[in-house]
């Protein structure tokens, strides 16, 4: 049976899926992933070539960030699933040469991958890329259906959706968990404005946009079809009501760091403490509602419930840190993404 798969991704919306399926296939078979992106040589044209000549930090770090973000949301989910998992980036405007040369390198004896994917240069997954996969190697190849052949579009839309959300609050909080481990280990000092600014999106996305929205729209339809998920749904909403709390305790506990000079050793402490707390909530939090929410939800919403809960969704925009992303939320990915490697 196979041990060990080969997941290429990219940055299409197919990549949710694909890892969800990929995750619990592997889960299933005891076996490990290989999470694989390969990244266009931007740094070859023209606007690459200028950029890096301009801003030459900016691009190597956005670049990287992007890279390393689709690979982080895939990780959460392996690990959620505690599936063990490694990640590659190469640069290669070849996806199928490459998915090939890694598989090859890796020893892996399944690829696992899309159908498709989303045309021009961020689309690695293309029907013909596929095609050249299958042509070209020995290693047998998954083809998963992400697409097409949908029961229930509206409902898989919207559960790619609510969990990428939930992968990028997952990259989020590990990389202000690694900024305050490595403080605390006395490897670095604790970057205070950074850690700031990722509290600022916790506070901003999940807390203002995704939890509220799962109230009033995930929980509240899935309620009015079935009492299997009554005492769950009291649970999450109990975290939800805490959330707030527990941002704020993170916040305060960093901005008295900031401000004590001298003796920073008790202040720090209070630091790990917080972001630890809310940490392990939000691991918990994610869990029940990715193992118990989603699959009774699958079940018991009609396909009204799921274009409404699409709808409330899709409108949530930036802070998913989306092809539509700004520039202030895009430079603070790239930094967090990019934090492990320094």
């Amino acid at each position: 049976m196979y041990k060990h798969l080969l997941v290429p991704l990219d940055a299409s919306g197919l990549a949710t899926e694909i890892v969800s399926q990929a995750v619990s296939f592997a889960a299933a078979l005891g076996a490990r992933i290989t999470f694989f992106t390969a990244q266009a040589d931007f740094g070859a044209t023209d606007q690459g070539a200028l950029q890096r000549t301009v801003a030459p930090d900016r691009y190597s770090e956005h670049l990287a960030g992007e890279a390393r973000g689709i690979l982080q949301k895939a990780e959460s989910a392996a690990k959620a699933a505690g599936v063990d998992c490694t990640s590659i980036i190469r640069t290669s405007d070849r996806p199928a040469e490459v998915i090939l040369d890694v598989a090859r390198a890796e020893a892996c004896d399944l690829i696992f991958m899309a159908s498709h994917g989303r045309k021009g240069l961020r689309g690695l997954l293309l029907g013909s890329q596929t095609q050249k996969v299958l042509a070209s190697t020995r290693i047998p190849v998954l083809v998963a259906t992400v697409e097409s052949n949908q029961s229930d579009p509206y409902g898989q839309m919207a559960v790619a959706i609510i969990q990428d959300e939930h992968r990028s609050l997952a990259a989020v909080v590990r990389g202000l968990l690694y900024l305050v481990e490595h403080a605390v280990a006395g490897k670095s000092t604790l970057d205070v404005p950074l850690a700031l600014q990722m509290i600022h999106y916790i506070d901003a996305f999940p807390e203002r946009l995704h939890h509220p929205k799962e109230d009033a729209y995930l929980f509240e339809r899935l309620a009015a079809r079935t009492s299997t998920c009554d005492a769950a749904i009291k649970e999450l909403r109990a975290q939800h009501a805490d959330g707030g709390a527990q941002v704020q305790a993170m916040q305060t506990a960093v901005e008295h760091f900031a401000a004590v000079q001298g003796d920073a050793g008790e202040a720090l402490a209070a630091v790990a403490s917080a972001v630890n707390v809310f940490a392990q909530v939000q691991w918990n939090h994610m869990n029940l509602e990715e193992q118990t929410i989603l699959p009774e939800a699958r079940k018991h919403l009609t396909e009204q419930d799921w274009m409404l809960i699409y709808t409330a969704f899709s409108a949530n925009g930036d802070p998913r840190f989306d092809a539509d992303l700004g520039d202030g939320f895009k430079s603070l990915y790239s930094r967090i993404m990019n934090l492990a490697d320094k």
